[in-house]
């Protein structure tokens, strides 16, 4: 123990001691009982005044900031093992770019799993995190001149990125719910979530549309058309802005469709056109902000018709914040500004893309390194005068705005951090996520319904396939970790059941050489046969055979597009040898885009689409395999029987479907297969429904209802998800054959009959004319009412 005895050592100590007392107290005064004292004056200063309006505060604090204060409200800093090298605010950041503030950290302290480098003491208690946020929150509000709080975001496109968050399946899973009130209430979760921790901003969600299943991102999308998409996401943003935290769309926009479906290093060139970009691919950008208001936006990497989206202004200020009310602020994807120069190369550095972002409508920078580059961009172009102060004050002054309307200058700390640990994945919230998981299941085949299994039946069951064990696919870089998994082969074991349960793997997911392998075929392996000769050696003992095949996080994902869509390395060799013992095959298949499962679909017994489940994945598949679940889910994009019918997808054009003539009815044509594998809306159930007696009501102004009767004709209670299309019989502009208008998943008991009403508004009507203005065009109309894009059971025109 040292001991100072020198007087003059002791007494400038004690000076010190005193004078960081005196600086602490100071700082403690600053909050005042109905206000904080920001900038520290003594004085209550009307962006300090929380009874002016929001306007005014802003105007007044923007007023007051200097050039590098306003150009640290455009950047973001990622959190630490990102980007921050503390985990806690450490006497180096008052020398650090961001003693002037920060718009945001991303990310803090969440503690990714796969990034050793970000795990964190204080990702876990949930209140440990809260009082850590705390702790960062009040360095900036107390150490910065202006004391501008700091907006915290996070991903969580199924569920929070967060240690032990409530996990949910894969947005394409989420889709294929169909259930619009299930999405709000996982909004709400997430939105609970966020604020409980100290998040106040969630990069969700996506609403790019998957129609290229090629594309490796397909996984996170919540399907190809526009309506469900628009839809789906609404209700996720109500649901997590009810919460008082803001959503960010992405990725705006025309992202999903780079050229050839090509991921990672391309991410460029959508072949879109003029009309389809806006009947497509910004219509659910355009119908969430107008009818859901979210507070964030995220600029995409990629371009349009030769201009990078990031920099542009059509895109970022007169589409976005003139024509559809945006009144958020926009943060790029990560390093979208510097490919302005170096991948779009309509830049000569950084330093200019950097002004030509801002300029288009850009707020927030956003890339994995240090701020200071883009701020120091920014600064030097005001001191050579090519970024105006009125441009730089406009981007500001749209990022303080959200910073006000979150509450962040009114209670920028969370007020009882013990609470958060009641407040993130409850055990309400757990069952919720389990019943996500069971309305995501897709019934794909069902011979003779050869499912669900008798679970008072003593048979063997052999479990095999490469995911029988895999667990990886069930967490996700962006969302929640380190939850406990349970495989499907596992779920499967510890269901109760009279069945014994056998295992063999089977075939590894890929084989050696693979991709190269897709359009070079490698001879099978001796290793390869000997374990292909196992599973079926077990499975001539079987009564039943459950194969769990398709691909896992590691070949679909962000920057993991494909070349073919057969289900990879030697699982088609696999079941192919299972099928050949005779015995049936339930497939279940893992996936995060449509496979082309020809030859799975013509000879399998029955098959279970089921996505990228969350964590309970072996759970929900054993309930839903011997029928405590019935499964009710609908494709939310359509299967192409072969990659060179690409395109193929839903909503398309009058003829661009259409077949070849066949001299049979196989759906061959003379020179091409003809037809999806499985259309959009398709889906099974355990039981049947029938539809009946359409009737359409035209006595409110604004919308046109469809009522009609809905039966479970079976004998199990089951989901149908009731879906509307309408057909423009004749357009001055060619439109698209049927569009989904409105659905509703429904359930009903055996036997049980329901009257259904779906309405839809009569501007959901409107076509882009030739003047590309939206349109509502006098003529006849036919509503369409089924249980897929392609089984139509009811049928009645209109003349509006």
């Amino acid at each position: 123990m040292n001991v100072i005895t020198n007087p003059l050592k002791l007494s400038i100590l004690t000076f010190l001691l005193f004078i960081a007392g005196k600086t602490s107290a100071q700082k403690q005064g600053i909050y005042k009982k109905d206000w904080i004292d920001f900038n520290k004056n003594g004085v209550k200063d009307i962006y300090e005044d929380q009874k002016q309006p929001v306007e005014k505060r802003v105007e007044d604090l923007l007023s007051k900031m200097t050039v590098e204060e306003k150009t640290n409200q455009t950047a973001t800093l990622y959190g630490y093992g990102r980007v921050l090298k503390d985990e806690m605010p450490t006497s180096e950041w008052k020398n650090a770019i961001w003693k002037d503030g920060i718009a945001n950290i991303d990310e803090a302290l969440n503690s990714l799993p796969n990034n050793k480098k970000a795990q964190t003491q204080y990702s876990y208690p949930y209140s440990k995190h809260a009082s850590a946020i705390n702790t960062l929150q009040k360095w900036f509000i107390e150490e910065t001149r202006l004391g501008i709080p700091v907006d915290f975001t996070n991903e969580g496109i199924h569920g929070l990125c967060h240690d032990r968050a409530t996990p949910f399946c894969a947005p394409i899973g989420i889709g294929s719910t169909w259930n619009k009130d299930l999405v709000r209430q996982a909004g709400e979760i997430v939105g609970r979530e966020a604020k409980a921790l100290g998040y106040t901003n969630v990069y969700t969600p996506i609403l790019d549309l998957a129609r290229d299943p090629r594309w490796g991102r397909v996984v996170e999308c919540y399907g190809e058309d526009p309506f469900l998409v628009g839809e789906l996401g609404k209700n996720m943003v109500l649901g997590m802005q009810s919460k008082g935290i803001a959503s960010t769309l992405k990725h705006y926009a025309v992202y999903s469709v780079p050229k050839g479906g090509r991921d990672g290093n391309a991410r460029t060139d959508p072949h879109v056109a003029p009309r389809e970009l806006h009947q497509l691919y910004l219509y659910p950008f355009k119908k969430v902000i107008e009818e859901a208001h979210p507070m964030g936006i995220m600029s995409s990497y990629n371009d349009w018709d030769g201009v990078p989206v990031s920099g542009s202004y059509y895109f970022l200020t007169e589409l976005l914040r003139k024509k559809y009310g945006f009144n958020g602020y926009v943060v790029s994807d990560s390093e979208a500004v510097e490919f302005i120069a170096s991948k779009h190369r309509v830049a000569k550095d950084f330093k200019e893309a950097s002004v030509i972002a801002l300029k288009a409508g850009l707020n927030v920078w956003t890339n994995f390194r240090q701020p200071d580059n883009y701020i120091n961009n920014l600064r030097a172009s005001v001191g050579d005068g090519s970024l105006d102060m009125e441009t730089l004050d406009q981007r500001v002054r749209e990022v303080l705005t959200v910073k006000f309307r979150l509450g962040l200058f009114d209670k920028p700390y969370i007020e009882n951090p013990s609470v958060s640990d009641k407040q993130v994945q409850t055990p309400s919230d757990k069952q919720f996520a389990d019943q996500m998981n069971k309305e995501s299941i897709v019934l794909l085949k069902n011979t003779n319904n050869f499912l669900p299994l008798d679970r008072s039946k003593k048979q063997t069951i052999l479990v095999t396939g490469p995911l029988a064990t895999e667990t990886g696919y069930m967490i996700s870089r962006y969302g929640p970790s380190n939850n406990p998994t349970i495989s499907i082969l596992d779920g499967i074991k510890q269901f109760k059941s009279n069945a014994i349960v056998d295992y063999a793997k089977g075939c590894e997911i890929v084989n050696e050489g693979w991709p190269g392998s897709e359009i070079i075929d490698a001879d099978i392996t001796d290793k390869e046969q000997a374990a292909i000769d196992e599973a079926v050696s077990k499975a001539k003992n079987a009564d039943v055979i459950i194969a769990v095949v398709g691909e896992n996080e590691k070949i679909v994902g962000e920057s993991l597009s494909r070349t073919s869509l057969n289900i990879p390395g030697r699982q088609l060799n696999l079941l192919k040898a299972l099928h050949g013992t005779g015995k049936p095959v339930v497939m279940i298949l893992v996936n995060g885009r449509p496979l082309t499962i020809n030859w799975e679909n013509h000879y399998l017994n029955s098959i279970l689409e089921t996505w990228f489940l969350g964590p309970s994945a072996g759970k929900v598949v054993a309930e839903t395999v011997f029928g405590d679940y019935n499964p009710g889910g609908k494709l939310p994009v359509t299967f192409p029987k072969s990659i060179g019918q690409i395109e193929l997808n839903f909503p398309f054009k009058p003829g661009s479907h259409a077949n070849q003539p066949s001299s049979g009815d196989n759906g061959y044509g003379k020179s091409r297969v003809n037809g999806a594998l499985y259309p959009f809306g398709y889906g099974l159930s355990y039981t049947t429904f029938s539809y009946a007696d359409l009737k359409l009501n035209f006595s409110n102004a604004d919308s046109i209802s469809a009522s009609f009767v809905l039966t479970n004709t079976g004998k199990k209670d089951g989901d149908e998800v009731v879906q509307l299309y309408f057909k423009d019989m004749i357009s001055s502009i060619i439109t698209y054959d049927t569009q989904l208008r409105a659905f509703e998943r429904i359930h009903l008991k055996a036997g049980e009959t329901k009257s259904v009403t779906l309405k839809f508004a009569r501007k959901d009507l409107a076509i882009l004319d030739k003047d590309m203005n939206w349109t509502v065009e006098p003529g006849d109309f036919e509503v369409l009412i089924g249980s897929s894009s392609e089984d139509i059971r009811l049928k009645e025109r209109f003349t509006l």
